[in-house]
């Protein structure tokens, strides 16, 4: 099948280029407004590239009227706040698409795309990897085998350090990353979601632009929570070794997953392709979650609710503004 790809000189996008190849597809078409995009030729020396949308736009209609050109998937690895413009765009044009979390910002954008597909009759698959870590599999069954009734004790780390470009980039302005909270830790609040049920509350304790903490009370957990770009905040075992910390643990029990993410993607995209990729209504409760944090006013934390880490921070009460909300 041939694949179209919006986003082609971001850090994700090598991983959906070897994901293309990996599962025996073409990559045919790309686009970015940047063109250090010299990292395509490994997978192909064929594809198109564009550096204007309308001409990547003209290019992939008039790849539709050929009969063995048109494109069936439309990858977004855009910044977040053109997903929504970008995953139309693929739907009109009759692919379906696959799109780095997260897909938008807002429920209200979910439902719109939902009438997109209706209209369409196309997909939206949102790569969501962390449902395929080995590791959160073990978590998942462990508690399926266990939990009778009560909730455990849960206390989620991910800290992925980042150097001052990143705040430089689209990633560090708000309105178009929607915040550290859906830019980093979307996938994990649908991981917490799908090991320990619903929802029933949530309390935000501290968001700025390096880091975020809070509290999550699940069906079957209680969940204090730890998001950060910042190096400072890497445990002195993994400092100076590695710049990613992804730990959970579960009643004092942890499960460490800092490794095993490399061919995430890959797995993502099979899955897909077999029809049992994560449509619009299997992430909306993780958007939704990152939504209303996003809305809400950092306060103190309740005894038992705060992370570890929150004991080194001041205490903030600045709303997280976003695109999209007040």
């Amino acid at each position: 099948m041939n694949f179209a790809l919006i986003g082609a000189a971001g850090y994700i996008a090598p991983r959906h280029m070897q994901a293309i190849k990996d599962t025996g597809h073409t990559l045919v078409a790309a686009y970015d407004i940047n063109d250090s995009v010299g990292i395509i030729d490994s997978i192909s020396t064929d594809c198109a590239f564009f550096t204007e949308f309308e001409y990547f736009m003209e290019h992939a209609w008039r790849l539709r009227r050929q009969k063995e050109g048109a494109i069936d998937y439309w990858v977004v690895c855009s910044p977040n706040h053109l997903h929504s413009a970008h995953i139309t765009a693929g739907l009109h044009l009759g692919c379906d698409v696959i799109c780095e979390k997260p897909l938008v910002s807002t429920p209200e954008q979910l439902d719109e795309l939902r009438s997109v597909e209706k209209e369409t009759g196309r997909r939206v698959y949102s790569i969501m990897q962390l449902r395929h870590h080995p590791a959160i599999h073990e978590l998942r069954d462990k508690v399926l085998a266990e939990w009778r009734e009560g909730q455990y004790d849960v206390e989620l780390t991910y800290i992925t350090a980042r150097g001052p470009w990143y705040l430089a980039s689209w990633k560090g302005d708000p309105r178009k990353s929607f915040g550290v909270m859906a830019e980093i830790g979307i996938h994990f609040f649908d991981m917490l979601h799908v090991i320990f049920g619903e929802l029933k509350a949530q309390v935000l304790h501290y968001h700025d632009e390096h880091k975020a903490a809070g509290y999550l009370e699940y069906e079957k957990a209680r969940v204090r929570w730890f998001l950060s770009i910042d190096a400072e905040d890497l445990p002195e075992r993994v400092r100076g070794q590695h710049s990613t910390y992804r730990s959970i643990t579960c009643d004092g029990e942890e499960f460490e997953f800092s490794s095993g993410f490399t061919d995430l993607h890959t797995v993502s995209y099979r899955e897909i392709l077999a029809g049992r990729g994560f449509g619009i209504e299997t992430v909306r409760h993780c958007l939704d979650t990152v939504y209303q944090l996003g809305l809400a006013t950092p306060e103190a934390p309740r005894e038992g609710e705060a992370h570890p880490q929150l004991t080194r921070l001041a205490p903030t009460t600045r709303p997280v503004v976003v695109a999209g909300r007040g």
